[in-house]
């Protein structure tokens, strides 16, 4: 990915941004079934539905990559990888803090998930208006 360049385009920025937070809409609230929801949190039997959810970010990120910047298509596969560490990551601790919609550890911990999600998602909005800056 290299450097950033001192100035990016402005339009192209806001458009990965906003193509991102859509991507996690629909990958994390409509296409996310409570398979996926409820198995990723499971104690055993997590893998697969974790790996199911993860792919379909995945997918949507290679599919932005594809359009705006084909050389990141690898992106997904590390949105693969963040997505479910961040995920599994907040299933475990909830878990360990008894955390349900009713104690506040539940809410703080889905703000933090939800937070790293984003954030990981501008940093793959910068990479590829860094890349068609650079083209």
């Amino acid at each position: 990915m290299g450097t950033l360049p001192a100035q990016l385009p402005t339009t192209w920025l806001c458009v990965a941004v906003v193509l991102f937070i859509v991507k996690h809409l629909v990958a994390d609230f409509y296409l996310q079934s409570s398979w996926m929801a409820l198995g990723k949190e499971r104690v055993e039997g997590w893998r697969a539905p974790l790996a199911a959810h993860a792919a379909i970010h995945a997918l949507g990120t290679l599919l932005l990559c594809v359009a705006l910047a084909p050389a990141l298509f690898w992106l997904a596969a590390l949105d693969f990888v963040v997505h479910a560490a961040v995920d599994r990551g907040k299933g475990v601790l909830a878990r360990r803090a008894s955390a349900t919609p009713s104690t506040a550890v539940y809410w703080r911990l889905l703000g933090l998930d939800q937070s790293l999600h984003a954030l990981t998602h501008f940093v793959f909005a910068l990479a590829l208006t860094a890349a068609h800056a650079a083209a």
